[in-house]
């Protein structure tokens, strides 16, 4: 597919400003996109959607499908007669630089809770059935998903392989009394998701509505403690005895550890896939498009050619192996069933020529990350004069990143002086500006910058440190912190390369 020459921001938005303790689809959410319009940026990126997991984090998502309830505007449910005012008082106390994801829980979700139930005794007869018409619509994915999150509550938030084996391997007559037993939380579930889907798909409109366009993440693996995992099970590589993973995913010692990363979710059932003519995976990619995102970005990209797996019982993973994945099979039956899609491949890693060729063969644009320019000579591929127009989005650093400012602070003398040399100085503007000037200037067809760079911060708003389970994610930032002159920075780069959404 053909991408346009622009540019854009990372931001997930849990990272949005206002009360409530972490962003939300309300004001803050339009206040965001209108930003976008007004600096002529045409792309907003975030990471997945789903509602999180173990560490909070949006690559362990207890479901591949449904929306994160947290993310739900109070405010808006209270423009709906569903919350009273003072109901959200006692969150305007909560952090508003970082996320507490477990106070923001513990207040959130008694109040989402009192709107489902003021929803089921308040409701118009037109919104019951926009309701019911929205639960049979996903009733595919969200039955399963709202038993699934009904079950977790009524096993104290165990993994489903430590529940009961009738419910752990899904005995048809006991998913029958759990469905029977459990109707009002499994309600309260589709609930969540109705709002969620609701107020995503008002931003979504509205971002459109201002020239801008959502990329949105699907990870390349899902939670092991997931719906997808506990009811389609035969996708996914795992004991048939133990239900646990046969195979762990991860990846070998890089850059950011040097026993490597152990995720811990299952790697998949490739050969059972390719028989069910991918379509768990096809249907995943439908639904993103549909309903969520206008471009994905595919994270682990590399994993379709071939990933590293982990036996169980390591610790580390180090002691993984590489093993083939069917991608030619499977893109060419993606775009058989779906078309040309516009698909963004994260092909960060250990890339072998045959990642690359598959990328190239399906035309995927790939990344450029300006943070890994600088460690070796003139033919390192980050560098900007060795870039493919027709195959690169560029970032200054990713959510896996240091913010710019704390990356440069941090390099060595040796890396730094190749920073400012290749750069021809350091502008008063400071580092942070120099290198989004850099990733505007490029080839790349689309120049992507995490909202810490546009804001000039340091390390303490680094998103997240891969290979540690806790204290990530948490980032947010104040509205007052886009100023007048930041935006007046941002759009004259923007115009100057040739960036602009409405040129």
């Amino acid at each position: 597919m053909a991408f346009r020459r622009s540019s854009g921001i990372l931001l997930h938005p849990t990272s949005l400003p206002g009360p409530g303790g972490i962003g939300e689809l309300g004001p803050a959410a339009y206040e965001f996109v209108d930003f976008l319009a007004d600096t002529n940026q045409g792309l907003w990126q975030v990471l997945p959607l789903g509602p999180t997991g173990f560490g909070d984090s949006p690559y362990m998502s207890y479901s591949a499908m449904a929306g994160n309830p947290l993310l739900i505007s109070l405010e808006w449910l209270q423009d709906q007669g569903l919350l009273a005012p003072e109901d959200l008082k006692p969150l305007g106390e909560l952090n508003r630089d970082q996320v507490d994801f477990h106070r923001v829980q513990h207040l959130k979700i008694p109040l989402l809770k009192r709107a489902c139930q003021a929803f089921l005794t308040q409701a118009t007869p037109q919104q019951r059935q926009e309701f019911a018409d929205f639960c049979q619509e996903k009733a595919d994915w969200l039955n399963d998903y709202a038993l699934f999150m009904a079950l977790k509550e009524a096993h104290g938030d165990s993994s489903w392989s430590e529940w009961p084996e009738e419910l752990a391997g899904r005995q048809p007559k006991a998913l029958h009394r759990a469905a029977q037993s459990l109707e009002a939380s499994i309600l309260y579930h589709q609930f969540l998701q109705y709002q969620f889907l609701c107020q995503w798909r008002s931003v979504r409109r509205y971002a459109h509505s201002r020239g801008v366009q959502i990329i949105g993440d699907i990870p390349i693996y899902v939670a092991y403690d997931s719906a997808d995992v506990w009811s389609h099970r035969e996708n996914f590589s795992l004991d048939p005895e133990t239900l646990k993973p046969l195979w762990m995913a991860g990846v070998p010692p890089d850059y950011f550890s040097n026993d490597g990363q152990l995720w811990g979710n299952p790697t998949y059932n490739w050969e059972y896939l390719r028989k069910s003519g991918f379509a768990w995976w096809i249907d995943r990619f439908q639904k993103a498009l549909l309903d969520y995102v206008d471009l994905v970005r595919i994270d682990h990209f590399r994993g379709f050619e071939a990933y590293w797996a982990v036996p169980q019982g390591e610790t580390t993973a180090v002691n993984g192996k590489w093993m083939e994945a069917p991608g030619v099979e499977f893109f060419q039956e993606l775009s058989r069933q779906l078309g040309d899609l516009p698909i963004l491949a994260e092909d960060l890693g250990v890339i072998t020529p045959e990642v690359v060729a598959l990328r190239d063969k399906f035309g995927f644009p790939g990344m450029k990350v300006l943070h890994f320019a600088f460690g070796s000579d003139v033919h390192n591929p980050f560098l900007p004069h060795n870039y493919d127009h027709n195959f690169a989005t560029v970032y200054t650093g990713t959510h896996d990143n240091n913010t710019t400012r704390g990356w440069f602070e941090a390099l060595g003398d040796e890396e730094k002086d190749r920073v400012v040399s290749y750069l021809g100085g350091i502008s008063p503007a400071g580092i942070t500006w120099d290198l989004i000037r850099l990733a505007m200037g490029s080839v790349a067809k689309q120049a992507i910058f995490p909202l810490q760079d546009v804001l000039g911060l340091g390390a303490e708003a680094r998103m997240n440190l891969p290979g540690t389970a806790q204290g990530n994610w948490r980032w947010r930032y104040r509205a007052e912190a886009i100023t007048g002159k930041i935006k007046d920075q941002l759009r004259n780069l923007t115009q100057i390369y040739g960036r602009a959404a409405s040129s």
